[in-house]
């Protein structure tokens, strides 16, 4: 009777699943709670504090959002701001990168339109973590498509929760690296996609998402520098192929073509030095491949030789005289400050101080590697190792992308969020590769001893297979302990990564958090009652004159006309507020007067022990 119940309630034969059908399920089961992880790991601020806008710039993203969704794309995009640098004001749809403002507004469409009630703050507040589940997605084709899919996983699973990408995608952070990460390892995916197939449509898809990482952030001039790098190296090292020449030309001129259609980047890509790169390695490929076409036409390699020394001369010869005429009669502008920085990290201390006054832009010290890597620092040199060793185009640029990424985290902290992605994949590789190589020896079989037992002879072959088989358990014996130890290092980032996130990113800088006397918690929300205060007592159209920092939260929260604010495009405008906020009483007064100031905002912390107050600026 029970026989012919389980018989009953067994699944039938056409909902069993073959092997390769059980490990796509399984991937996308791994897949799906990786993505749920990966957002829900972002919400601890939202837990232990509320929903809100964190820190400075993202206050500036937020009204511009506001105002988009409130008056339109045409209003936002030719909307002069008089709130902001009195009497200057600020031309917003020319100064800024507007792929995080419309990301957020379509959001907001699509929620409305599915009868989501939701205000536009909601959306900026989640919009971070939804790219960052999204980015997960992402590293695992990547991984995919460069080693394997069981890096891809893995790397899925490590820039999920890794601290150098948490700490600017947590709930509240609406700050451009928010969606630009995204985008920056969605064009790098893409790219390599197209250099491996040869599909155009691959090469068209990575322009657009090139496009998308354009309007999204400035960090754009690490991609359209890397690429060309990545295809001269292949160049060099005589991996040319018709797969290349299609991928780059595609990507760069239609890429180039889009860009320009954002008003802050304009015409830089032919004009800017910065991008002077990319154009070089375009009409470099074009040699290479009039070349191999004349290199097939001639049929004769002395002459083919001669030819070649002819055609490389004279092309980089006419390639230096048009850079250096164009730089000389200042059509091509010259590298800009923050480039000079990032190449020479004292530059910008030497020559644009407030610059190198942002703790962000300070050199990365090895604990900060340490805090946001963790077990990562040392599993990126064995990801190196396995990709060396299994050389192709695709690991080629994952090694580019990790070397040159982790030498400009080193130069500024805050890039060490560039780096997150590269790092994350490496060690990805490095994990997989060891796990497969482990779980090969635990798997593996005595087969000497099937084939002595099944001959019955004893021949001298025989016995060298049998010593052999004698150091088999002694191998599986390593091969579990190192799985062992794998899976502990892997839980110990785990827990520390979940630690970081909670009790270091999770903070938000407007609201302040500290313990009692009695080990109780303190809420600080002096920021917020303090705008609170500016927009309820003051006029609508009085001016409020504070240290830069602050600009953006005045005119956000406090709706009131600023002087200086964190754009910080005139350091004219902000020597004289500096002078202002540091001179004696009689000749801050005069500045004030001549700035047309009302109101005066200084932040001091000397009671509660803030130490980030205008005294220590």
């Amino acid at each position: 009777m029970a026989q012919d119940l389980l018989h009953s309630f067994s699944l039938p034969k056409t909902l069993k699943l073959k092997t390769k059908q059980q490990e796509l399920l399984i991937r996308v089961s791994a897949l799906c709670l990786i993505y749920i992880l990966a957002f829900i790991t972002r919400l601890f601020s939202v837990l232990r504090y509320e929903s809100m806008i964190h820190e400075f710039d993202p206050y500036f993203n937020y009204r511009t959002t506001l105002y988009l969704t409130n008056h339109g794309f045409s209003e936002f995009w030719n909307w002069f701001d008089s709130d902001s640098w009195y009497p200057l004001g600020r031309i917003i749809g020319g100064t800024l990168y507007p792929g995080l403002m419309l990301t957020a507004a379509a959001l907001y469409k699509i929620l409305r339109f599915l009868r989501f009630a939701v205000h536009i703050r909601e959306v900026c507040v989640l919009t971070a973590p939804f790219f960052a589940s999204n980015t997960a997605i992402v590293a695992y084709f990547f991984g995919k498509e460069v080693w394997d899919s069981g890096a891809g996983l893995v790397a899925a699973a490590l820039i999920a929760i890794c601290p150098g990408y948490i700490s600017r995608s947590v709930a509240g952070s609406y700050d451009n690296e928010g969606v630009a990460i995204f985008s920056l390892l969605l064009t790098f995916y893409l790219f390599v996609k197209a250099v491996n197939t040869g599909s155009l449509a691959w090469s068209l898809a990575s322009a657009f998402g090139y496009f998308y990482m354009v309007s999204a952030w400035g960090g754009y001039v690490f991609i359209i520098n890397l690429v060309p790098l990545y295809v001269l190296v292949l160049l060099v090292t005589g991996r040319y192929s018709l797969r290349l020449y299609v991928a780059y030309n595609c990507m760069y001129v239609l890429g180039m073509l889009l860009a320009m259609q954002i008003r802050f980047v304009g015409f830089q890509h032919v004009q800017s030095g910065e991008h002077m790169a990319a154009m070089g390695v375009f009409f470099l490929l074009q040699v290479f491949f009039f070349l191999d076409w004349v290199r097939h036409l001639l049929g004769d390699a002395k002459l083919f030789q001669a030819f070649l020394r002819i055609t490389v001369t004279g092309a980089v010869t006419v390639g230096a005289v048009a850079l250096g005429v164009g730089t000389a009669s200042g059509y091509i502008s010259p590298w800009t400050g923050r480039f000079y920085s990032l190449l020479d990290p004292t530059y910008a201390k030497d020559h644009i101080p407030i610059i190198a006054s942002v703790s962000e832009h300070q050199p990365t010290a090895w604990s900060s590697f340490m805090f946001d890597f963790h077990i990562l620092l040392f599993l990126f040199p064995a990801g190196l190792y396995f990709c060396f060793k299994r050389l192709s185009d695709a690991t080629i640029f994952i090694v580019m992308y990790g070397l040159t990424s982790m030498y400009f985290a080193g130069v500024m902290v805050r890039l060490i969020l560039v780096a997150t992605p590269a790092v994350c994949l490496i060690s990805a590789i490095a994990v997989s590769a060891t796990v497969k190589n482990l779980t090969r020896v635990v798997r593996a079989k005595s087969q000497a001893v099937q084939s002595g037992s099944g001959k019955g002879t004893s021949t001298a072959k025989g016995s060298s297979k049998g010593v052999v088989d004698n150091s088999q358990p002694f191998q599986k014996n390593g091969a579990i302990l190192l799985l062992l130890g794998a899976f502990y290092l892997l839980s110990r980032y785990a827990i520390h990564c979940t630690w970081v996130t909670s009790e270091a990113y999770s903070s938000p800088s407007i609201v302040l958090a500290a313990r009692g006397a009695h080990g109780n918690r303190v809420i600080f929300d002096d920021y917020r009652e303090a705008y609170f205060w500016l927009r309820q007592n003051t006029p609508p159209d009085a001016k409020v004159m504070s240290w830069w920092d602050y600009g953006y939260q005045i005119t956000a929260m406090g709706n009131r006309t600023v002087i200086v604010d964190n754009n910080t495009w005139n350091n004219t405008h902000i020597a004289t507020v500096g002078r202002a906020m540091s001179s004696y009483e009689d000749e801050a007064y005069d500045i004030m007067r001549s700035l047309d100031v009302d109101y005066v905002l200084v932040v001091f912390g000397g009671v509660t022990g803030y130490s980030s107050d205008d005294i220590n600026k």
